[in-house]
């Protein structure tokens, strides 16, 4: 579900894609600024792009590699909900990949430290240089290495919000994508749902929140994985692609057994577009929350 931020834009012969900006007239980004005076060097190089995200922010990515998804939009917009009556003041995204949920929630929550962990180089090089291109370098990192092996917590202590993105296929189920960057993200190669379960209440505070998306084959494994580190699911999001269509996959929330629910005006169902294919008042409104614009045809 790659190609959400609809960039467009021309190649450089030397350097890599700077995608130009889809906005309608008047629009005006929301949000903390990026950095004033971004160091050229760390711009896209060839075989990159450099796309809008979220405000005035971007983020970088391969062109044929892993590229931001609905997934990370809805993960974070889920988190970023849950979160907004009491603001995070550290979270963790597991998986962080290029940095997508990472970047969305420290542009959501300016104030606030965050930390990605990440097993793949070429991630990790894209997600630490987007984060010093939008200058939240300095309050923002991402960690090297495996979720199951590295402690996270050493960096930051017990923290008020973990994200994650498991991938979600198995081998012999599917088969593995070509393009760069892309196996790790979608198979499981380092762990699935129960890790990402485990990393997460290792990590969380007592009142703590965990959001996690996943496909929808997986919510047995989703419950075990959860009651076995004492976590349990206060609301789950199914995200729906049109309407009429089945559940393409659930964002999961949830707290420690001990903590108290957390209300929030989060739906049950998210249908992303309409039965003529356009998008639904519900998904124009998360985009907005997220600081995206307006659709432009």
């Amino acid at each position: 579900m790659t190609g959400a931020g609809g960039c467009r834009g021309a190649a450089a012969p030397s350097a890599g894609i700077v995608r130009a900006a889809r906005r309608p007239p008047g629009w005006r980004a929301p949000g903390p600024p990026p950095a004033p005076h971004a160091d050229a060097a760390l711009g896209p190089r060839p075989g990159e792009d450099l796309c809008y995200l979220a405000g005035d922010w971007r983020i970088l990515q391969q062109t044929a590699g892993h590229r931001w998804s609905l997934e990370d939009l809805t993960t974070a917009w889920v988190a970023a909900t849950i979160a907004r009556r009491h603001p995070p003041a550290r979270f963790v995204d597991l998986g962080c990949g290029i940095g997508t949920v990472l970047m969305l929630l420290a542009w959501r929550f300016p104030q606030a430290r965050g930390l990605g962990a990440e097993a793949q180089p070429a991630s990790v090089d894209l997600a630490r240089r987007s984060l010093a291109w939008n200058g939240a370098g300095e309050r923002c990192a991402v960690v090297y290495g495996d979720l199951r092996e590295i402690e996270l917590a050493e960096e930051l202590g017990a923290v008020d919000l973990v994200t994650g993105t498991p991938p979600y296929l198995t081998r012999g189920h599917a088969t593995a994508p070509r393009r760069a960057q892309c196996g790790p993200c979608h198979f499981e190669e380092r762990g699935g749902v129960e890790e990402y379960c485990a990393a997460a209440a290792r990590l969380l505070a007592p009142d703590g929140r965990f959001v996690m998306c996943a496909a929808p084959f997986l919510d047995d494994r989703i419950v075990r994985g959860a009651a076995a580190t004492g976590l349990t699911c206060e609301r789950r999001v199914d995200v729906v692609p049109r309407a009429g269509k089945s559940r393409l996959f659930g964002v999961h929330a949830f707290r420690r057994v001990a903590a108290a629910p957390c209300a929030s005006p989060l739906p049950s169902t998210l249908t992303v577009r309409d039965t003529r294919g356009q998008w639904t008042s519900a998904f124009a409104a998360l985009r907005a929350a997220m600081g995206m614009p307006p659709r432009v045809d």
